[in-house]
């Protein structure tokens, strides 16, 4: 069988095997469907062009959808960014949270639930994310391209309700000022939000910690699924989104 570089390595597969706990026994090789969906994230090939290895297309996107709507891929999300900070000499909770959104165009195609967004002037959709001080996920929500980001932050604290015990702050640009969002996440999440502006807009300036939330975006454009949104249904969007934070984590293990 042909080998890809996106396949896991069997200290990786035994990392994932240990959160699945499947006591099974399955005519199809669950690692070679996660083989298959982290292939399709890495190349952003159609299902129906998987390469022949990984068995049938519809047999994947099964599984695709199963761990999707079960909260299977949220699960190894979460514990594997736990399990990552650990091994980085940090508590498994983050104190810390930062907030950014990206706008992105969408196919063409098929695709319900869109909007223009007249800052970026983008047509599509747009990504509301949430990550810890190492740069990884925390929490991740996609809306039309035109709701403001501070009426989809609300969609991203109720989300993020009960799941964070240890976290203190979270930090967030200009786009999320207003008392409603702060009073909201000070009562549903008992943080505060730490609204940060840039002084003179005409400059470039880094602006400390903000700039993680940026880097973790731009790390999004490495999987090729993530180019455009492709997806007919926004949990369709944020799967692959998390899947493409348990890609790259895999590299600790």
């Amino acid at each position: 069988m042909r080998k890809y570089q996106t396949e896991l390595t069997n200290s990786q597969w035994q990392c994932i095997k240990k959160i699945l706990k499947d006591q099974r026994k399955r005519s199809t090789s669950l690692r070679k469907i996660w083989n298959a969906i982290l292939y399709i994230a890495r190349t952003g090939c159609q299902w129906r062009m998987l390469p022949r290895e990984y068995g049938k297309w519809f047999n994947v996107y099964y599984y695709f959808r199963k761990w999707k709507m079960d909260g299977t891929l949220p699960l190894v999300q979460a514990i594997l960014r736990g399990l990552v900070r650990r091994n980085c000499s940090c508590e498994a909770c983050p104190s810390l949270g930062i907030i950014d959104s990206q706008s992105i165009k969408n196919s063409e195609w098929g695709i319900p639930d869109k909007g223009f967004d007249g800052n970026k002037r983008v047509n599509g959709r747009k990504r509301h994310l949430v990550v810890d001080v190492m740069g990884l996920l925390m929490c991740v929500v996609v809306t039309a391209a035109n709701v403001h980001d501070s009426v989809a932050a609300e969609q991203v604290i109720e989300r993020m309700v009960g799941k964070f015990p240890r976290l203190k702050k979270i930090l967030a640009d200009g786009g999320y000022t207003g008392e409603r969002l702060s009073v909201l996440v000070k009562t549903q999440l008992g943080v505060e939000l730490d609204v940060v502006t840039r002084s003179d807009e005409a400059k470039f300036k880094v602006i400390p910690k903000r700039w993680v939330v940026e880097r973790s975006i731009a790390w999004l454009s490495w999987f090729r699924r993530l180019s455009r949104d492709f997806e007919a249904n926004m949990d369709s969007s944020e799967a692959w989104v998390m899947l493409a934070s348990i890609a790259m984590m895999m590299k600790y293990f």
